[in-house]
């Protein structure tokens, strides 16, 4: 599955190599199914819930643009490590479980940028909630990048003698 994926964006790269380096290439491509797919959860999502102004979650209330971010943001986490440690950042030689851990605080941190950025757009701005949304993930997209690129997949230096 990874050679196949990998086949099909490297397909569509000619085009595109003057303007990036295929590792970016590839970090957009599966970076935009990923946003699209996420989207799509939180589009659907926010759609059954708006019905309730408040959902109640053991007891505490969230609004149902928050909730619609949670469930999508699960949902694309796996799928995000697994195309991101297989396909776009393949030189990296840290350990899996240390990418997977690094890559838990990277989505950790983005969703937390993600809900105050959310939660300020539909509050204070008075933006439509899936507008919102479309606004933010284009911030924590490029965030993400670095992050993925310089923290979490990063090529760890072998020690010389």
């Amino acid at each position: 599955m990874k050679h196949f994926i990998i086949k099909v964006i490297d397909f569509f790269y000619p085009p595109f190599k003057r303007l990036m380096p295929l590792q970016t290439f590839r970090y957009a491509a599966c970076g935009g199914f990923n946003v699209v797919l996420g989207f799509i959860i939180f589009t659907i999502m926010f759609h059954l819930l708006v019905e309730q102004v408040v959902v109640n979650i053991a007891g505490l209330p969230f609004e149902p643009y928050s909730v619609a971010l949670v469930i999508s943001s699960i949902t694309v986490f796996g799928i995000g490590f697994l195309l991101n440690k297989y396909v776009v950042f393949t030189s990296s030689n840290l350990k899996g479980r240390i990418q997977l851990f690094r890559y838990l605080l990277s989505f950790l941190s983005n969703l937390a940028i993600n809900y105050a950025l959310l939660k300020m757009l539909v509050k204070y701005v008075g933006l439509h909630p899936v507008l919102a949304q479309v606004i933010v993930t284009a911030i924590v997209i490029v965030l993400s990048y670095f992050t993925q690129q310089y923290f979490t997949f990063k090529v760890k230096e072998e020690l010389t003698d």
